[in-house]
């Protein structure tokens, strides 16, 4: 056994960090891994992860940890921290990736009836219907609408792209809406 893994424990981790990153010290990785290594994976197994996981999540820690070596700043936070830092951030990543989808979008996977007939020309009815309210609508209001429904802006966003006041939107959007409805309305 080489005499850094041997001094792992009373190295500086900090200093280890600094090697790896100014020389791509083998032999700090290997005190640093040997240090660090065991506390992250029994801290992967408090968190409810199994074996497997957890030394998959710390292993991609490691090597996070070699790679980014460079991007450590001491005076920012203790060696211990920007590791345990790195391991959080790739356990909410596998998590994320691991998730389920929730029932409404794991359902819009699966194949459905097809539609009859008369729903298909219903729909296609309410759509003409809409685009003629639509178009009946003066340019400025149009222009919000679309803005807030079609590309589902938020009127902040919509206030500095169009470069109005929020309260001018807001008046264009109500006063579109109140149109619309009218105009729905009477088709019906």
């Amino acid at each position: 056994m080489s005499q850094a893994i041997d001094e792992a424990p009373t190295r500086d981790a900090a200093a280890l960090i600094r090697a790896i990153a100014e020389r791509r010290d083998r032999a700090a990785f290997a005190a640093l891994f040997v240090q660090y290594a065991p506390r992250l994976k029994a801290y992967m197994r408090r968190l409810g992860a199994g074996d497997e996981t957890a030394e998959e999540i710390v292993q991609e820690t490691m090597l996070t940890v070699w790679r980014k070596a460079a991007l450590f700043d001491p005076a920012r936070a203790a060696a211990s921290t920007w590791i345990y830092t790195i391991l959080r951030n790739l356990r909410i990543d596998m998590m994320r990736r691991t998730r389920p989808l929730p029932p409404e979008l794991a359902a819009a996977g699966e194949p459905t009836e097809p539609a009859d007939a008369c729903e298909l020309i219903d729909a296609a009815q309410r759509t003409a219907r809409v685009r003629t309210a639509l178009a009946s609508l003066p340019p400025e209001q149009a222009e919000v609408v679309r803005l807030s429904f079609f590309d589902e802006r938020p009127h902040a966003e919509i206030e500095r792209a169009l470069g109005i006041p929020l309260g001018t939107v807001k008046s264009r959007l109500r006063l579109a809406m109140a149109k619309l409805r009218r105009v729905l309305e009477s088709d019906e």
